[in-house]
């Protein structure tokens, strides 16, 4: 199974990137992986949210293919600790799905379109977190699950 990210916007902050990067690394090691950053929408402040939303969701669709399962981080899915996630993670690999594909929103969340197309959304926290910062915080997760799929002592 490969795992992509679908992300909105590029990276603001160095120190986003650079956590992101450290664990993007750390993941190589143990799945097929790949990210992609879709292009935040530019002139935006005469479009409402609704708007926003609906322009993004059309750009995350156009990168989704019809055999991929696709994970929304949202805040109105499901929660899992961490060993929830990997065994979420391992069951996905066992049912044979050739692409896992991990989707952050904009700012806005998700338009309609997206939350219809998804076959999953997890909730990281019940606390809502910036989409920049989820980035990082999504991918420490992913690579504590990769860490107890393989019985290593990072997760204690």
């Amino acid at each position: 199974m490969k795992v992509r990210l679908l992300m909105i916007g590029k990276t603001q902050e160095n120190f986003v990137a650079e956590g992101y990067q450290i664990y993007k690394n750390r993941i190589k090691h143990y799945i097929p992986f790949e990210d992609q950053v879709i292009p935040g929408l530019k002139n935006t402040r005469n479009l409402k949210d609704y708007d926003v939303k609906q322009k993004e969701g059309e750009q995350i669709l156009k990168q989704i293919k019809d055999d991929e399962v696709v994970v929304l981080l949202d805040e109105r899915g499901m929660l899992k600790d961490s060993m929830d996630f990997s065994s979420f993670l391992a069951n996905q690999a066992n049912q044979g799905f050739k692409q896992l594909t991990f989707v952050i929103g904009g700012a806005y969340g998700f338009a309609e379109i997206v939350y219809s197309r998804a076959n999953y959304k997890i909730s990281l926290s019940k606390m809502t977190f910036s989409h920049q910062l989820i980035r990082v915080i999504f991918m420490e997760q992913f690579y504590r699950a990769m860490t107890i799929l393989n019985n290593e002592p990072y997760h204690k």
